[in-house]
């Protein structure tokens, strides 16, 4: 009923506009005076800010010597197993980086890049979902079965988006969850990397922790408290889960499982090479290209990432070792009365720093021991 087209151009014409102008002009001025470095080591206090910075991400105690040594570790363990898959496949020259490359680039792990490509590509996901789904009860003591659609990112943001993300159910009912993976380019989703990230946003990942917490008679603060360590280390932890649990058909579907968990712990060596270490943008960029496989345009952007959020992208791999290491020792604690699903009964807690967790597990799992 109001002239609001007007007024909505007036608006941008007379105040956006001039505003981002500003903006632009003071972002110019600005690099003029920027410095070369990338890490945080090249500002003063640069060591113990980046400290603090990895320890609120991650919600650990580890020095950023401690978690470059982890992921180099990790990096070495994951890569000799993806050699043996790899070599079998025929691949057996240049870095696993490269051969995951050539890999990744081969016409049978191709979706055709056309609508109906993308249609079949969404379908396979919501069978494996499915599949997945009924597996659920062999680890999980009344697992919820909460809605989750899956659907491509919108195309008028899908250049700006990440290329897969979670969105939980709206709390009244009018939205269930939503799984989103971004189908710009089908060429970045060879067919057997596709579980992995189903079983990371969906179940037994994102979509089964957050629905399950979200239906607890909880307060509505302890429904929603976010801890990125440990929702992204329990999405991890279910990729491997779902290994488990006979999730990945074959090595080829196993070598993309094992690709996520080398991102993650090239993830720990780059951050920890830029802030601590003095890496430069470049020797980042490189690690990355020749240790995880990505082009190097993606690959820039993940180490651009690194560069603006010091110690975020090890809570991924971090917080998986601590579900890790939480299982293990309920498995000391408990031996041969060790329950996985009674293990999972833990998420029922809601989302805690890492240090926490490992508490809660352990006085559970010494709870269960003395009945």
């Amino acid at each position: 009923t109001g002239d609001w087209d007007r007024r909505a151009t007036a608006l941008v014409t007379d105040k956006v506009y001039p505003a981002l102008d500003r903006q632009i002009a003071l972002v110019k001025q600005l690099r003029t005076a920027a410095r070369a470095e990338a890490g945080l080591w090249a500002v003063p206090g640069g060591d113990a800010i980046y400290a603090a910075a990895l320890a609120q991400a991650t919600t650990t105690n580890f020095t950023p010597d401690e978690v470059h040594k982890l992921g180099l570790d990790q990096v070495a363990q994951i890569g000799a197993e993806l050699d043996t898959i790899l070599k079998a496949q025929g691949l057996t020259k240049g870095s696993i980086g490269a051969r995951l490359a050539a890999f990744n680039a081969t016409p049978a792990q191709l979706y055709p890049d056309t609508p109906a490509g993308r249609t079949d590509l969404i379908a396979g996901l919501n069978t494996g979902l499915a599949a997945m789904q009924a597996k659920l009860p062999q680890a999980f003591i009344n697992p919820p079965s909460a809605l989750l659609q899956i659907r491509a990112v919108p195309t008028d943001i899908q250049d700006g988006a990440s290329n897969g993300y979670y969105r939980l159910a709206a709390l009244d009912g009018s939205r269930p969850a939503i799984y989103f993976i971004n189908l710009k380019s089908v060429a970045d989703w060879p067919k057997y990397t596709l579980p992995s990230l189903t079983y990371h946003e969906g179940v037994p990942g994102h979509h089964l922790q957050l629905s399950l917490v979200a239906g607890l008679d909880t307060p509505l603060l302890r429904k929603f408290s976010f801890f990125g360590a440990y929702v992204e280390g329990w999405a991890l932890y279910a990729e491997q889960l779902a290994d488990e649990l006979g999730g990945y058909a074959g090595p080829i579907e196993r070598a993309g499982y094992l690709q996520s968990f080398l991102f993650r712990a090239a993830r720990l060596v780059a951050d920890t090479g830029l802030h601590a270490k003095r890496w430069t943008r470049e020797q980042a960029t490189d690690y990355f290209v020749d240790t995880v496989g990505f082009a190097r345009p993606r690959s820039q952007r993940e180490i651009e990432r690194y560069c603006t959020m010091p110690g975020q992208a090890c809570s991924y791999k971090l917080g998986h070792i601590s579900w890790l290491r939480a299982r293990d020792t309920a498995k000391r604690i408990l031996g041969d009365r060790f329950d996985v699903k009674q293990f999972h009964e833990v998420l029922r807690d809601g989302a805690v720093p890492l240090t926490i967790l490992e508490r809660l597990v352990e006085a559970r799992a010494t709870a269960l021991a003395k009945a």
